[in-house]
């Protein structure tokens, strides 16, 4: 049989063995969480700086693309101007020739759609 000394003494041997391992268990917790979080934070600025990089390359990408349509419509902007003029030239030496050749059938059609011009306005 054993004494109420002796079984006091095992319990607080016990407790104090149980109580050492729990607080080596909670530090090695706590170190493997801090050991994680390290790696999480690694994780993140690694996947923020790879998301930075690819928003700068889509910016590059894109504002090479804009540089390109805008000189492409530059391009085709000065094509369809110099059309224009050639047109406008050429246009101008059609009437040119035609009122020299015939002074008499311009002043009646210009008179003539003069009237038609009047005519329309009015209604």
């Amino acid at each position: 049989m054993s004494t109420p000394n002796a079984e006091a003494g095992m319990r607080d041997w016990t407790d104090e063995a149980t109580r050492d391992r729990l607080e080596k268990d909670v530090a090695a917790v706590k170190s493997d969480i801090a050991a994680l979080t390290d790696q999480i934070t690694d994780a993140l600025n690694t996947f923020a700086n790879s998301t930075s990089k690819q928003a700068r390359r889509g910016y590059r990408q894109a504002r090479e693309n804009m540089d390109s349509a805008m000189d492409d419509m530059s391009e085709r902007g000065s094509a369809m101007m110099e059309a224009a003029h050639d047109a406008y030239g050429s246009i101008e030496e059609t009437l040119e020739e035609a009122i020299t050749q015939r002074p008499l059938a311009t002043v009646g059609l210009a008179l003539g759609v003069g009237f038609l011009i009047g005519v329309a306005w009015r209604r």
